[in-house]
């Protein structure tokens, strides 16, 4: 990657953990990676922040033009940050983007969960576990509450930077028809689809996320 700042945001309930070896792999190990509420940090308030108000946060951390990294619902958090700041964010990659209006409601959030669970490396599940409970439970639901009625493709379509949507070939939470919605015929969204691994690609599969994400980037 060229020498403008990078930041990253972990997806819901994870850390550092989560984006560290693909950082690593597409050669952006001095990239930041801001912790918020529900994204590896515990909610302290008793209101939990909307995804608008947390990409005021991430605002106030970012330096100008910066790419910045997203993954599950922290997509929509970081397109409302390119929204609010386009001085600071140059493009944003956004990697396994939530919520498919299909499936908004807790049943919806569930099953698609479940399909996709059953395809991710049983090896990250210790690691997991070790993130969920730093951010805690209690958390996590919070946040995702608030997120699954925030409409990505809304907030998308007020953002102006280029936009590279990422998905794993088995990710049954973005599922492919979803993320090509989200792309639209914007010439500035490009879709790119890792060969393997399901809705954690940067995870389980970093070496390949970053062999295919990197062309794009460049």
């Amino acid at each position: 990657m060229d020498a403008d700042p990078v930041a990253a945001v972990p997806g819901l309930g994870l850390g550092v953990e989560a984006w560290r070896p693909a950082l690593a792999a597409l050669g952006a190990g001095h990239a930041t990676i801001h912790l918020l509420p529900g994204y590896g940090a515990p909610i302290e308030s008793a209101r939990t922040p909307s995804p608008t108000q947390l990409a005021g946060r991430l605002c106030d951390r970012l330096a100008p033009s910066s790419t910045v990294f997203a993954l599950s619902s922290s997509c929509q958090l970081v397109a409302h940050a390119a929204r609010l700041r386009p001085d600071l964010v140059r493009r944003i990659v956004l990697v396994g983007p939530t919520t498919d209006p299909r499936a908004r409601s807790w049943a919806g959030l569930a099953g698609l969960w479940l399909r996709t669970a059953v395809h991710e490396e049983p090896r990250q599940l210790p690691s997991l576990v070790r993130q969920y409970r730093r951010t805690t439970l209690r958390s996590m639901y919070a946040t995702m509450d608030v997120c699954r009625h925030d409409s990505l493709q809304v907030t998308l379509s007020r953002v102006g930077c280029p936009v590279v949507l990422v998905r794993g070939v088995r990710d049954r939470i973005a599922r492919r028809d979803w993320v090509q919605t989200l792309a639209g015929t914007a010439p500035e969204r490009v879709v790119v689809e890792i060969p393997a691994g399901a809705h954690l690609v940067p995870m389980t599969h970093p070496a390949l996320f970053a062999e295919r994400v990197a062309p794009v980037l460049a």
